[in-house]
């Protein structure tokens, strides 16, 4: 297993197609697949490539590492950096200009890192089957492996950089402390588990955590239920981004995509968009099937057991009977005010289901989501320059 230590995997900030030369065996140009620097970026990039060869195996693929402008500054409060024109490219600008200008085929995305607006020339063009959605806790080695955030010792300081994260847990959890911490998956655990550490925890995704293969990290998984934890919109999932004219790279990505997560992603990211959240505003989300397989709720216990004790496996219904459950909640960066609200609907459509999450949007509206989303435009600019200016004049 890898060192919960790993750090980036080295790559040029920028790196072009290495070859242009088409691939002997084909007699095409390999597919450049363009993505994040990071070691995670890179290992899911590498997933990717063996789907495509599953359904394309007759072609060759080349895997383009780019430094993103979010991960070249690593001291900026994401506050500061995900303003204005910088919130839609904070991930994505470099590898889009690559794209745009034909120098990569596709990009790799965590989904929940992409803009709900893309370059007028790009479109999305799969979403893949989603990993586990949840956010994780993890705690210190200095704690009992079996600490829940509800056992943190009073005054508990949680790293996070998510302020969709810490609303949230000061809603339910006001005696615990939040600090920021930023990086990849590799060196969030590294500054958890230093031995001078501020943190008693951290927050990570599931997703990152399970595809590092650093499972045996996770102390509690965060739900609606158990921690009182909604997810990011996207969160887990994987996508595609694509130009708009390319026929060719559309009908092979179209091969790979997830229904099932493209009609709950898509629900999802019509809820932001209508909100004008970005990644920075407390918005949580939960998605699952009702008369089916759960999305993101779990293992679900067998109905059913044979005369050996075996669980009976049961037919799956078709995905256009089954009813797309969308849990939603908007919270203040104090975590003193919320708004949320859950339904339920068949959606048998990526358009239906991005109808759904603009319905629930006018209705968290309707209930105050505009007043606590005001609030905090006007208060989180403030407050990151505030940390930045004490930054600056402590060094």
């Amino acid at each position: 297993m890898a060192s919960a230590t790993a750090t980036d995997v080295p790559a040029p900030a920028q790196s072009a197609p290495q070859t242009t030369n088409t691939s002997a065996r084909t007699q095409f140009p390999p597919i450049r697949i363009g993505t994040r620097r990071s070691a995670l970026a890179q290992v899911q990039a590498r997933w990717i490539e063996e789907e495509l060869k599953k359904v394309h195996p007759d072609r060759t693929y080349e895997i383009c590492p780019v430094l993103a402008q979010g991960d070249k500054d690593k001291v900026t409060p994401l506050q500061i950096l995900s303003q204005g024109e910088n919130a839609k490219s904070l991930w994505t600008g470099e590898l889009e200009a690559m794209l745009e200008a034909g120098e990569l085929d596709m990009i790799q995305h965590c989904l929940k890192d992409m803009p709900t607006q893309l370059p007028d020339a790009l479109k999305l063009g799969a979403i893949l089957e989603r990993e586990d959605p949840r956010d994780v806790l993890i705690v210190s080695p200095r704690l009992p492996k079996d600490t829940t955030l509800s056992s943190l010792p009073a005054g508990s300081t949680i790293g996070t950089s998510s302020i969709r994260r810490a609303a949230q847990l000061r809603r339910l959890y006001p005696g615990l402390k939040f600090a920021d911490l930023r990086g990849n998956v590799g060196t969030r655990l590294a500054k958890l588990d230093a031995e001078d550490s501020p943190f008693a925890a951290i927050i990570l995704a599931a997703a990152g955590i399970k595809r590092m293969g650093w499972e045996n990290r996770i102390t509690q998984y965060l739900t609606s239920l158990t921690g009182g934890m909604l997810h990011a919109v996207g969160q887990g999932a994987l996508a595609l981004e694509i130009r708009k004219d390319d026929a060719a790279m559309q009908e092979l990505v179209s091969k790979i995509q997830c229904e099932r997560t493209t009609r709950a992603c898509s629900a999802e990211r019509a809820l932001l968009r209508a909100l004008e959240g970005g990644c920075s505003v407390p918005i949580g989300v939960e998605t699952s099937w009702r008369g089916g397989k759960g999305l993101s709720v779990g293992i679900q216990p067998p109905k059913d057991f044979d005369k050996h004790g075996q669980p009976v496996e049961e037919p799956e219904p078709e995905l256009d009977e089954q009813e797309l459950v969308l849990k939603t909640l908007v919270v203040s960066v104090d975590g003193k005010e919320h708004v949320e609200y859950e339904t339920a609907r068949k959606v048998r459509s990526k358009e239906e289901a991005e109808d759904l999450g603009r319905d629930v949007a006018r209705i968290l509206l309707d209930k105050g989501a505009d007043k606590i989303l005001e609030h905090i435009s006007k208060e989180k600019l403030w407050a990151a320059q505030k940390q930045q200016d004490e930054r600056t004049a402590a060094a």
